[in-house]
């Protein structure tokens, strides 16, 4: 039976307490400039993700260079809280200027606004990632108000459209090059099997003239031979054909089919324009990529600006009835 209520739980915080203070004696007493504080970082008000106790066996495994699993969770939090450090500094960097711009005589700006509604606020680093993000989008884009975010906004918007439609006409000159070029190669490869063929089948039209003995065996076999060489290249000749007929259609009448088409004209055109599509693609996806971050920050700001004036509305409503 307990005599005193030393081993109390309710104890506890009075126990932590007086080895805080004692410790910090010797501490001081050592040099050391280290203190110990009993309480949690919550209760500190340090924005930090405590580690976990490895516990003895975990602690001499990883004194001994072992891996341990407690280990790589406190090494993650140290990653974490790395981070949480970085986007602090980040976000009192744009405090303090925030704040020497605010010693001008311009009025607020929007992000001297946001900036305000937030020193109000705590919030984990999701929150402190955000907020960087939004605060450092104001003030690079020089963004004064709500008028101002939409409007830069808009105009992102806008240019992403604007490269899109010069992507297109691009995109429809090149499938016009690929099928000129397609027709041509078509043309080229064919022509050979199309001249021997017309060869073979003008042989049968001059055989067909003369009359006599065994005129007619070798007419028969002249058109068997044009018919023949027909049927057995027959793809390529077709193909020909087809080539030639769009050939015309595109150059009217300037085509002339013992000439071969200006494939290499055609080909640095190409080139060029592919380059062009290249170009215009990856300014596209960056942009495209910048107005979705702009989109995000825009909603966070209308958030904040929307919960801020739900806030306000009680406030005013005690005020007139003061």
């Amino acid at each position: 039976m307990q005599t005193t209520d030393w081993n109390d739980q309710t104890k506890a915080e009075q126990w932590r307490a007086a080895w805080a203070d004692t410790a910090n004696r010797y501490l001081e007493k050592c040099g050391h400039t280290d203190r110990l504080d009993h309480r949690s970082y919550e209760r500190q008000g340090i924005d930090q993700v405590p580690t976990i106790h490895l516990g003895v066996a975990a602690s001499q495994m990883e004194r001994k260079g072992i891996r341990t699993g407690r280990g790589d969770i406190n090494r993650k939090i140290e990653v974490t809280n790395q981070k949480l450090r970085q986007l602090k500094e980040r976000i009192n960097k744009l405090t303090v200027w925030l704040k020497e711009e605010a010693e001008n005589p311009a009025p607020p700006t929007l992000a001297d606004v946001i900036e305000n509604i937030l020193s109000r606020r705590s919030g984990g680093v999701s929150n402190l990632k955000s907020a960087a993000n939004m605060l450092n989008f104001l003030t690079s884009n020089n963004i004064q108000d709500m008028a101002g975010l939409d409007e830069k906004f808009s105009s992102m918007i806008g240019e992403q459209l604007a490269i899109g439609n010069k992507l297109k006409p691009v995109e429809r000159q090149l499938k016009v090059l690929d099928e000129h070029l397609r027709q041509s190669e078509n043309f080229k490869s064919g022509r050979g099997y199309k001249s021997q063929y017309e060869k073979l089948y003008s042989q049968y039209e001059t055989l067909k003239k003369p009359s006599g003995f065994g005129a007619g065996r070798k007419m028969q076999k002249a058109l068997d031979a044009a018919n023949e060489y027909y049927e057995a290249h027959q793809q390529q000749i077709t193909l020909y054909e087809s080539a030639e007929r769009y050939l015309r259609d595109v150059f009217q009448g300037s085509f002339a089919p013992t000439k071969l088409p200006p494939m290499t004209k055609w080909k640095e055109e190409r080139a060029r324009l592919i380059a062009d599509k290249q170009s215009l693609t990856r300014d596209y996806h960056v942009l495209k990529s910048e107005v979705s971050e702009a989109e995000k920050i825009r909603r966070y700001v209308y958030d904040i600006m929307g919960a801020e004036r739900c806030k306000e509305q009680p406030r005013r409503a005690r005020d007139m009835e003061r």
